[in-house]
């Protein structure tokens, strides 16, 4: 290993690091260096897993000192695999599981390692919740950095719009807590710029009264899935923000194979009115399975579990459909009708209330209009299949092109999406390249969808 003053660095780093260093052959080295999307098959020549920010800080020393090329990994949900380095030096977080709940003032304060099973876990004992992801395994960290699209953003707005302060260790190996009052312009980096700007050791949330949400899936036959997907338009046309539906054309649950077309309701107001604000999306066409019901909305954060399993291999595209015109779902439902593998789905957000009525620049991440947010997931089990299914993504991809707006979001991008990176912060790019380089300049933090500090601003 590199060595500084006669002593070899990794010793050093041996001496204090509080957590385990582990390097190719060792114990676990192949688990820890795994990644949700299988498709990742990277091999960093040493792995710190953290357990403190001590640890972190003793990793970003290192790191930087040594030259390598670091990785952070903290739910490595990530689809473009920036969590993990080649050859280099992943600092891992996972361990880093610590959460407190204070009741009293409605906050949580949650370590960089939780899922948001883990933290809607942790926040329902004292029947509160935070805006998360759909998928429970999905790590709080990296969600929370790109945005935060969730169940309960109709409501409460996004991840973001609910963090409070974050501590954060620079790549200068400080520490720095970034909120509205300290450093302001960090604290409004993080909220959707991603791993860009350092490390984030600690994250304090928001948190609202939410015990149990209206929620489960409705499933028709694909045969009826323009109809549902044109009704899915309507209806969100008009529903209040305590009611966040999705969509998604993907195989049945049950294991026949069926192709469906899903609405996925989740009402988190007053129970009364759930039942009347969902009866019109139960009533509709002839569904073959309504599984809505009452349950505590940690429940409905694993409910797309099962279509996300770890070690899928999976390509994704996605983008924002301003309009979901019927062009748009002949062009869906079309391209499903001949998916290549069973594990593959279309998914789409309804983006609305809370989280459209904050102003683009009041936070990094910028895409604040109402918008149907469509991921193309291509998912399958063997690597034979893996050619076929990423074709069928593509070419989706490319018919739905002409649908889209320039936007992207970046929690969905994938490895091959480098160039779009700009789409994914819009007019805010100029602002988050400045706290770049305040924060960054030599661009330690580059394995995420990365601000480059060298490129050149946009022209005005």
């Amino acid at each position: 290993m590199t060595s500084r003053n006669g002593i070899a660095v990794r010793d050093g780093l041996q001496a204090e690091f509080g957590g385990m260093l582990i390097e190719p052959g060792g114990v676990g080295y192949d688990e820890a260096r795994r990644l949700h999307n299988g498709m990742i098959d990277k091999r960093p020549a040493l792995i710190a897993q953290c357990r403190s920010t001590a640890d972190v800080i003793d990793a970003v020393n290192y790191g930087r000192d040594a030259g390598v090329e670091i990785a952070v990994r903290a739910g490595g949900h990530g689809v473009a695999g920036r969590a993990a380095t080649e050859g280099g030096l992943m600092i891992d977080l996972s361990a880093m599981k610590g959460v407190h709940v204070d009741p009293r003032h409605r906050t949580v304060r949650a370590e960089p390692g939780l899922t948001w099973w883990d933290y809607n876990r942790a926040a329902a004992v004292h029947g509160l919740a935070t805006t998360g992801g759909v998928v429970s395994s999905t790590g709080i960290a990296g969600l929370t950095l790109g945005g935060g699209i969730g169940w309960l953003m109709g409501k409460y707005g996004l991840t973001v719009d609910n963090l409070v302060s974050a501590e954060v260790v620079t790549a200068h190996g400080e520490v720095l807590r970034a909120s509205d009052d300290e450093h302001p312009d960090l604290f409004w980096a993080l909220r959707g710029g991603g791993g860009n700007f350092g490390i984030v050791t600690s994250f304090e949330y928001r948190a609202h009264p939410v015990r149990n949400v209206l929620a489960g899936p409705v499933l028709h036959s694909l045969a009826d899935a323009r109809s549902v997907l044109a009704f899915h338009r309507e209806f969100t046309a008009s529903t209040p923000d305590e009611l966040t539906v999705g969509a998604a054309l993907l195989h049945s649950p049950d294991g026949s194979g069926a192709k469906v077309a899903a609405l996925v309701p989740c009402h988190c107001g007053q129970p009364s009115a759930a039942e009347d604000d969902v009866r019109e999306l139960r009533a509709f066409g002839a569904p073959l399975v309504d599984a809505v019901a009452t349950m505590p909305y940690p429940v409905v954060n694993t409910l797309l579990d099962p279509a996300f399993p770890k070690g899928a291999l999976n390509y994704w595209k996605s983008g924002f459909l301003p309009d979901l015109s019927d062009s748009a779902i002949d062009i869906l439902v079309d391209a499903f009708e001949g998916v290549p593998s069973p594990m593959t789905g279309i998914f789409l957000d309804h983006i609305h209330g809370a989280a459209t009525r904050v102003d683009p620049d009041a936070t990094a991440f910028p895409h604040r209009q109402p918008v149907f947010s469509v991921l193309l997931l291509g998912q399958c089990a063997e690597p034979a299949e893996a050619a076929a299914m990423t074709a069928w993504v593509k070419d989706t991809f490319e018919r739905l092109q002409p649908h889209l707006s320039d936007g992207r979001y970046t929690n969905f991008l994938s490895a091959d999406d480098a160039g779009v990176v700009r789409q994914g912060y819009g007019d805010n790019y100029q602002r988050l390249l400045t706290v770049k380089r305040t924060y960054d300049v030599d661009n330690l933090f580059r394995l995420n969808h990365n601000i480059d500090p060298a490129h050149e601003a946009i022209p005005a």
